[in-house]
């Protein structure tokens, strides 16, 4: 099963800081790199934290609110509003990831830990690259037929349907597998292979079984009154 890893798609030249920049040699970096969020390192080149616009924004919200909100003493991300070092704007423990792992473990892990980009480190934590959200999404542009390949493989290779019986159709990533299974308890196990094979959207079910009673989307049976 085809599984793109990290390395394929990060971007390897990356802008990085030192945890004692300085706030205005951040903001100068991320502008001139047109990036909104930077990995920071430490004297031995480890990712350490990350600083972003967000982290940035606090010390000018910081300061709309002394002169609109005098009375309100303390607000989100206030510590960090008077700080002036990369050490103490950024977000830490930096949120990182291998090289070597899949795009679909980059994905699930950005998601959970809801970053929009991941430093990504060698086995001793040094900055190799960076993976972005546009970065993971790029493999579903592939190709129909490529998906149909292999789905039709997994199919009639590893679930012995008859290549007569079934047919394996892909349009815009959406799978629709039609025809004759005749070991119903295998179906589910196929399905679920099938929704892991790479850049699959969706996948849908046209299978008649013996002792089946329907393979109607759920969504299209009518609710009982």
């Amino acid at each position: 099963m085809k599984q793109t890893t990290v390395a394929d798609v990060m971007t390897r030249t990356v802008m990085a800081i030192g945890e004692n920049a300085q706030f205005k040699e951040i903001v100068e970096a991320m502008r001139a790199a047109h990036v909104s969020a930077l990995p920071v390192l430490d004297s031995e080149d480890h990712v350490i934290g990350v600083v972003s616009e967000g982290d940035l924004l606090v010390k000018e919200a910081a300061a709309a609110g002394q002169h609109g909100a005098r009375h309100q003493r303390h607000t989100a991300g206030a510590d960090k509003a008077t700080e002036v070092l990369a050490a103490g704007l950024m977000t830490q423990p930096a949120v990182t990831i291998g090289r070597d792992a899949t795009v679909a473990e980059a994905a699930s892990l950005m998601s959970a830990r809801r970053v929009k980009r991941l430093p990504v480190v060698d086995d001793w934590g040094h900055l190799t690259g960076i993976v972005s959200r546009a970065d993971v999404l790029t493999v579903f542009s592939r190709e129909d037929s490529d998906i149909c390949a292999e789905v039709t493989d997994i199919v009639i290779r590893k679930f012995a349907l008859d290549p007569h019986t079934v047919e394996v159709t892909v349009r815009s990533g959406i799978v629709t597998v039609t025809g004759q299974a005749d070991i119903p308890a295998s179906v589910p196990y196929m399905l679920d292979d099938i929704r892991h094979v790479e850049a699959v959207v969706d996948v849908r079910d046209r299978l008649s079984c013996p002792g089946r009673l329907s393979t109607a989307p759920r969504s299209a049976v009518p609710a009982s009154s």
